[in-house]
């Protein structure tokens, strides 16, 4: 670690209040993983002393705290602000509303090759019923009527009444398509009465998986199909010189920022563990070269500012991170799963 990282590291450390040497150390391995090494850590302090960033206070028995001046917390206002500005530059700064960050996904190369595989997998037949649990906008209705045709049936489920009253204007013209607003834990639908089903990505997000897919096998008929197309966010590699910033990247966004991150490989389980049979799981990696196509998914400047405010990055590593990325060769991957589940018929 270069000597101005460690100033760095420790005037993140004393950004929230006095510490002394030790506790300095424990907070910035709380953030980065690691300590310093005593002679990294006393000689940041003293050149940060020398250049008035930072000051110590009255000692406390053996321990001699230490406090930002108005200049060294000056300058880590201005470490943010030149990471927010060079990252706008780039990257989209702004959570895009739900409907917005739908589309805008569903448009991507990424969305069309795993949503195809889907497709191929439900297998709908002209005069079946499909269902499309948590709908969104009505993303995928369409498609679905054009399977089960003329004599068929669609049913868009969704929680929430702004993705409902969406997919009801974008379907409209399609009288074969009905779109209701209903929790996937309790389906509003009789018992047997479905052929196809599907989820895309919205098992990563519900309470509780395992009860939307006893819901789904209460309502499919013997014989029935699910298709499930969920990520496994513990599968993002993201290319960064320090391994383990982009592993504190990953980390922060499969425990905080979706609900169920390793869904994607618990899906053949907890298939199985609902009475499904489970003839396929079909892997779709999604490989993106390019940092503004992989942006519209993964959210890269607002998820890292989440990173350091969680406590999974310090500040100098994202900013770091953030100019690379912006700047340098760009290679990322993620997984998804596409998990296939048959109803199959009880034993009379």
């Amino acid at each position: 670690m270069r000597t101005n990282d460690a100033q760095m590291l420790v005037l993140c450390a004393l950004a929230d209040g006095p510490l002394h040497g030790y506790a300095i150390n424990a907070a910035i391995e709380q953030v980065s993983g690691h300590r310093l090494g005593p002679g990294s850590l006393y000689g940041a302090l003293a050149r940060l002393e020398a250049k008035q960033l930072v000051e110590p206070l009255e000692e406390k028995g053996r321990q001699r705290p230490f406090r930002l001046t108005p200049g060294g917390r000056g300058l880590l206002e201005r470490e943010a602000y030149s990471m927010a500005r060079l990252s706008g530059r780039v990257f989209e700064s702004a959570v895009p509303d739900a409907v917005g960050y739908l589309d805008q996904l569903a448009a991507t190369e990424a969305a069309r090759s795993y949503k195809s595989v889907m497709l191929d997998a439900l297998d709908v037949r002209p005069g079946e019923r499909a269902l499309d649990l948590g709908c969104g906008p009505g993303t995928d209705l369409g498609t679905l009527a054009e399977a089960v045709g003329p004599s068929g049936r669609v049913i868009g489920i969704d929680s929430s009444q702004e993705m409902v009253g969406r997919a009801r204007e974008r379907t409209e013209s399609l009288p074969v398509v009905g779109v209701e607003p209903g929790d996937i834990h309790a389906l509003p639908l009789e018992d047997g009465g479905i052929d196809r089903a599907r989820t895309d990505r919205v098992l990563q997000h519900v309470a509780d998986p395992a009860q939307v897919l006893a819901e789904a096998r209460r309502v499919l008929r013997p014989g029935g199909r699910l298709v499930m197309g969920e990520p496994d966010w513990d599968s993002l590699a993201i290319d960064y010189p320090d391994v383990e910033v982009s592993r504190a990247y990953t980390r922060h966004v499969t425990d905080k920022v979706v609900r169920n991150g390793v869904i994607g490989r618990q899906l053949a389980r907890l298939a199985l563990d609902a009475g499904f049979a489970v003839p396929a799981v079909v892997p779709v990696t999604s490989v993106f070269r390019d940092v503004r196509a992989a942006d519209r998914v993964l959210g890269m400047q607002r998820n890292t500012e989440r990173a350091v405010s969680a406590g999974y990055l310090p500040a100098p590593a994202a900013r770091k991170w953030l100019d690379h990325l912006a700047t340098g060769p760009f290679f990322a991957s993620v997984t998804l799963y596409v998990v296939v589940a048959d109803a199959e018929a009880v034993p009379g």
